[in-house]
């Protein structure tokens, strides 16, 4: 082999080596603030989670880092638990008071946080406090399963007695959907209530700058009744 490719080769292996150092900086402890360091192998109990302290965050598997600079680092694979899972890391902020981690990403939830029940040197246990945007949206869950179950609580014998109402907001705009009704029910009681989430969506959009895709959603053709229920036909 030749003398230049030799170099080559040393300087690409270090070039990476120097790469995943940057991405696993190994962090010393600091007694003034136990919490900056690596953590790792994550272990649920009831509302709490403890773990691990480590010099750098794993390849293939979770963990978070707590940097100096207010930086914060979650390793993970997603929402996906199916293998072969594939780790990524999700970048971004933290603040702490009153033991209180507040945490701000760019994946949903992007604000939530965590509670510190103990931290030693190598020990993490916290517990998951709800952040004022997971509270808002379980209110708007709460509404949608309202009108959810308004709409899908009639038994559907005869299609002439049903229609359709567009609910939600995208937050790049239009429906998130189409519900039927029965027009059995207090229709005007029932179009008010989705109105409500839709209004309720769209203000929630807004204030946490969610974004979504920007389809359009095309109106159902007409509604079917199949063994009691109602189904939309496009």
């Amino acid at each position: 082999m030749h003398l230049k490719n030799i170099v080559i080769l040393v300087f690409a292996a270090f070039f990476f080596s120097c790469e995943n150092n940057m991405n696993d900086e190994e962090i010393a402890i600091d007694p003034d603030n136990l919490l900056i360091g690596n953590w790792v192998e994550p272990f649920y109990e009831n509302e709490t989670t403890t773990f691990k302290r480590s010099s750098i965050l794993p390849d293939e598997g979770y963990g978070i880092a707590f940097k100096k600079t207010g930086d914060f680092i979650e390793r993970t694979s997603g929402w996906c638990g199916t293998p072969p899972l594939t780790y990524f890391n999700v970048d971004g902020t933290f603040t702490i008071a009153n033991d209180l981690i507040s945490i701000s990403t760019a994946s949903y939830p992007s604000f939530f946080g965590w509670k510190i029940i103990e931290i030693t040197e190598t020990n993490l246990v916290v517990k998951r406090e709800l952040t004022e945007q997971e509270i808002e949206h379980r209110t708007l869950m709460d509404l949608f399963n309202e009108i959810s179950n308004i709409a899908y609580g009639e038994t559907c014998s005869n299609s002439n007695n049903w229609a359709f109402t567009a609910f939600g907001s995208k937050a790049c705009g239009g429906p998130q959907g189409y519900l039927p009704y029965s027009k059995n029910i207090d229709v005007a009681s029932f179009l008010q209530k989705v109105e409500t989430y839709t209004e309720a969506e769209k203000a929630f959009n807004i204030k946490w700058g969610i974004v979504s895709d920007c389809s359009i959603i095309s109106p159902p053709k007409q509604v079917e009744c199949r063994n009691g229920y109602p189904i939309l036909i496009y």
